[in-house]
């Protein structure tokens, strides 16, 4: 995607760009440290995900960190299948501003 064509995402490029916010222990943990995590499509970008964080949400950014998580090799009723390779991304918020991830958008 080059510059020009990210300067003018529209809204529903933004609502692509986050798929949904993953919502463990561990990422309810990381929300006391203004972190808020997301499930995103494998292609999504750092600089995506802050650009579409920041304007469904009007918040700040401070970093954006991804990484990949290998999907499983699993069974079920003796028939084995694979899960699908997902990319979360760890949001950092900058002071002040806060996510409310069990609220619609």
């Amino acid at each position: 995607m080059s510059k020009k064509e990210q300067k003018t995402m529209g809204a529903e490029a933004h609502y692509d760009t986050l798929i949904q916010p993953v919502i463990t222990e561990k990422s309810t943990i990381a929300s006391e440290h203004n972190q808020v995590v997301f499930q995103t499509p494998i292609t999504a970008t750092k600089p995506e995900i802050k650009e579409a964080v920041e304007t469904l949400f009007k918040v700040k950014v401070k970093a954006v960190n991804t990484l990949r998580v290998k999907g499983k090799s699993k069974q079920f009723r003796g028939r084995a299948y694979t899960r699908s390779t997902v990319k979360k991304a760890v949001v950092t918020l900058e002071e002040g501003h806060t996510i409310d991830v069990t609220t619609g958008l």
